[in-house]
């Protein structure tokens, strides 16, 4: 209930901490777009503007061309002298607007200033829109009829020029384009003629069209900064959240390793003044220096020795477990045999089975090779595998302990009981660290639940594999299979071969 409490009270913090970015988040991007010029987000006008300086730089020399190629096709109709004065006003107009677009590429980005910089290019793009309306004028220096389509062509051609162009700035596309249309479309009304009028009202459609054009492109425009800038925030998200990941994993680590040194030290500390009261408490229970008084005084001092044994046994264990997971625990491997080890085991559980009246059958396989392992820590792994099933079979019960080969040349220790088993549910807590099912704390001894995860620590140690399997009121099987590669079968014997000339040199 305390865990379930505390994982509660973290999910809430969680969930608060979220809600409170969620809230922050909301609040930020609505002060954003109070702040914007663009209506959007301010941190998304420099960017909008940046692609429009870029944009107006880069097609500066085309649109120059563009220019002196109209000026020159003017000439056919109008004094050459007119095409080249609007061509030099334009062209004019357009450095202007690139020396602003310069000036603002090579601005501090920290100091940017959207309405400022937003009025600057707006006054350049009407400067440059004023030039390119002159070309009107065209009508008041010639005489000839056919002008009126030429100057349509003109107008149109400009215009979506400069729509394309000034796209991520709407109020640009506007100044650029708006003074050509308003001039060329009343210069062709004030000619008169179907054609003339028909011309004009195409002049506006087609600046209707243009400004169309340039805020949808505007848009997607804006909407691909915006994912853009969702995909950043995302990706910046997620890089907080592994650095949280791998500074909690470490901490993690850190304590892990903390708990085990200090579990192996106060282990070493308290095994020495724990192994005095032990021998000082088994004087007393002898009467090796006299026989009591008080009758009592043996019966507590065999309290105290009982006591002191089990507590020793679980210093022991801790300390074991400690080791392993700090990773001390060395093997000492030698050619062993599992049988004699599992042998001796049976031997001193005995007398705890029959105090209990359990029967105690032990099995093997003939003919089994000797491992390359730790003696004691597999007598370890035996003792306590065997200590758990007598603790959880219940009176006059039946343990079977079996020392075979394993299905893959390896060789496996079984130890099998018929006690009350453990459900399902509970096997995953029953080999953690301090595990204990729920039926074994009711019916079985008191324990610290270190057993089996020694027991699966050490045959990771010797690359083996540990498994249980139980189900309720049929018992429970551990099983402890060391790996092919350590089994130490005999080798086949060596025949010497002699060639034919040492048997023909022997024969005579």
């Amino acid at each position: 209930m305390p865990s379930q409490s505390a994982h509660d009270v973290d999910v809430r913090a969680h969930m608060g901490r979220n809600g409170k970015r969620a809230a922050q988040k909301t609040v930020l991007e609505a002060r954003q777009r109070l702040t914007s010029s663009s209506g959007t987000r301010a941190e998304f006008d420099f960017e909008l503007m940046h692609d429009y300086a870029a944009s107006r730089r880069g097609a500066a020399l085309p649109i120059a061309g563009m220019v002196c190629i109209l000026a020159i096709i003017s000439s056919f109709w109008v004094p050459m002298i007119f095409g080249a004065f609007w061509a030099a006003l334009v062209i004019t107009s357009l450095l202007v607007l690139l020396m602003v677009a310069g000036r603002f590429t090579a601005s501090d980005p920290a100091k940017f200033n959207a309405s400022q910089w937003t009025t600057s290019f707006i006054a350049a793009e009407m400067l440059y829109g004023v030039a390119l309306s002159l070309l009107a004028l065209c009508t008041l220096v010639t005489d000839s009829g056919d002008v009126g389509p030429v100057m349509f062509a003109m107008v149109l051609v400009s215009i979506g020029a400069n729509a394309v162009v000034t796209h991520t700035l709407p109020q640009a596309t506007l100044m650029s384009t708006l003074p050509v249309t308003i001039t060329a479309s009343l210069n062709l009304l004030f000619q008169g003629g179907t054609l003339n009028y028909t011309l004009a009202a195409v002049v506006v459609c087609g600046e209707i069209f243009f400004l169309f054009l340039a805020r949808q492109l505007y848009a997607s425009e804006l909407e691909t900064i915006s994912h853009q800038a969702e995909k950043d925030s995302l990706i910046s998200e997620l890089e907080e959240a592994r650095h949280m990941s791998d500074e909690a994993r470490r901490h993690a680590e850190q304590a892990n390793i903390a708990k085990s040194q200090f579990l192996a030290t106060m282990s070493h500390e308290l095994r020495t003044p724990l192994n005095a009261i032990i021998g000082f408490s088994e004087v007393l229970k002898s009467e090796l220096l006299g026989p009591h008084q008080v009758p009592q005084y043996k019966e507590y001092a065999g309290d105290i020795h009982a006591s002191g044994q089990h507590l020793l046994n679980l210093i022991n264990e801790l300390l074991d477990l400690s080791r392993i997971e700090a990773g001390k625990y060395d093997l000492h491997e030698e050619a062993v045999s599992i049988v004699d080890i599992a042998d001796d085991c049976r031997r001193m559980m005995e007398l705890r089975a029959k105090a209990k009246g359990i029967e105690l059958v032990f099995s093997t396989s003939d003919n089994l090779p000797k491992i390359w392992g730790d003696e004691r820590a597999i007598r370890q792994v035996i003792l306590n595998l065997m200590s758990n099933a007598i603790k959880f079979t219940p009176q006059h019960g039946k343990v079977t302990l079996v020392v075979t080969r394993s299905g893959d040349g390896g060789q496996m220790i079984s130890v099998k009981d018929n006690g009350p088993g453990i459900p399902e549910s509970e096997i995953q807590t029953v080999l953690s660290s301090f595990g204990q099912g729920s039926l074994a704390q009711k019916t079985a001894e008191q324990g610290a639940g270190l057993g089996l995860p020694i027991v699966q620590k050490i045959m990771d140690l010797h690359q083996g594999r540990f498994d249980l399997f139980s189900k309720l009121r049929f018992g429970t099987e551990v099983i402890a299979t060391f790996p092919r590669a350590r089994v130490m079968d005999a080798l086949a014997p060596v025949t010497e071969r002699r060639n034919k000339l040492e048997i023909y040199s022997e024969a005579g």
